[in-house]
């Protein structure tokens, strides 16, 4: 499966970004499909997962501010994110990992090219 994501951009403290990530080649619902985040200097980090059962995880770093959504049908999974803090500037990763393997942030292995966030 290929990942390409949209929907990044700047924005003022406080406010909204929805991220989009279109898959092709293959259907998501054969994934556990998860974002990803990477502040400069620091490691990637999981921001939330859904399984395709529809089940969701969300780390702790933006609990509550997100919510993760896919529509199968369009093949494309979603982000959206409110109450932005000048810390949640990071690029932001589209993810996969097949099913059959655990749907842990440690496991994800697909990668979209990822879409920045700027907030300030």
């Amino acid at each position: 499966v290929q990942l390409v994501e949209s929907g990044g951009g700047s924005v003022q403290v406080g406010g909204s970004l929805r991220l989009s990530c279109v898959a092709s080649g293959d259907t998501i619902g054969r994934y556990c499909m998860g974002w990803f985040r990477q502040i400069p200097d620091r490691e990637r980090e999981g921001v939330a997962g859904i399984e395709s059962d529809g089940s969701t995880s969300y780390a702790d770093s933006m609990k509550g501010r997100v919510t993760i959504s896919q529509d199968k049908s369009r093949n494309e999974l979603y982000l959206q994110m409110n109450s932005l803090k000048p810390e949640d500037t990071a690029m932001y990763y589209c993810a996969a990992v097949p099913l059959g393997t655990l749907c842990r942030w440690e496991n994800f292995s697909i990668w979209g090219q990822g879409t920045q966030v700027t907030v300030s």
